[in-house]
């Protein structure tokens, strides 16, 4: 991890992914938890901020750019005009994106079948080539908080998943999209248009009606 102060209201720090790896973060963290980016912001503000100068001051902001191999993090004090900062810990859409495509995970990328919607939930749609695939996940895939529907279209089976981000761990949230993609593979059809187009084979719990019938 590389810091550089830019002047003295402004701090630039480096973090590559060996550096969240030894800290026990993962980028699909910082995606999925608002509380974690905070607490980790705040911590590598102490471990940079070796003078104190930042942290006794109330007004902190912290701006995240991608950057290479990880991410590139300025912290400013005070009302620094030197960039533009964003209030408060939401990744903005650019940061979002990068952390999916490097996110480490099966054969399929799973964090490429994730798409955040607007109430800040995590959206998967997965297609499986029989209807066997699905129920194997079923079996193994305990949604700790979500909901799940099947869809059947052109003799394929979909599985929407919504996953409620705020009222689950981040490890259990990358152990659940590698059950998904052991067995199914990416979809780039919509909800609407298996709504409109397909028929729904079990709605909302759909995971867990199909483990009590088969």
């Amino acid at each position: 991890m590389e810091m550089e102060n830019i002047n003295e209201n402004t701090i630039r720090v480096l973090i590559e992914n060996e550096d969240l790896e030894e800290r026990g973060i993962t980028f699909l963290d910082l995606l999925g938890n608002q509380k974690q980016i905070e607490s980790f912001f705040y911590s590598i503000l102490e471990e940079v901020d070796v003078d104190n100068q930042f942290q006794e001051t109330d007004a902190i902001t912290f701006q995240v750019l991608p950057k290479g191999n990880g991410l590139e993090l300025y912290i400013s004090k005070g009302d620094s005009e030197d960039f533009d900062t964003f209030d408060g810990f939401d990744p903005t859409e650019q940061v979002i994106d990068y952390i999916k495509k490097h996110t480490e995970a099966s054969d399929h990328t799973t964090e490429s079948l994730a798409k955040e919607n607007e109430a800040g939930n995590l959206e998967l749609m997965t297609e499986f080539s029989d209807f066997e695939n699905f129920v194997e996940v079923a079996k193994r895939l305990y949604l700790e908080s979500g909901s799940s529907t099947l869809y059947h279209y052109n003799n394929h089976y979909y599985l929407s998943i919504e996953f409620y981000l705020d009222e689950m761990a981040v490890t259990d949230l990358e152990d659940q999209l590698m059950i998904i993609t052991e067995f199914g593979e990416e979809s780039r059809l919509t909800k609407e248009v298996l709504s409109e187009y397909g028929k729904v084979i079990m709605s909302e719990k759909a995971l867990e009606t199909a483990r009590h019938y088969f």
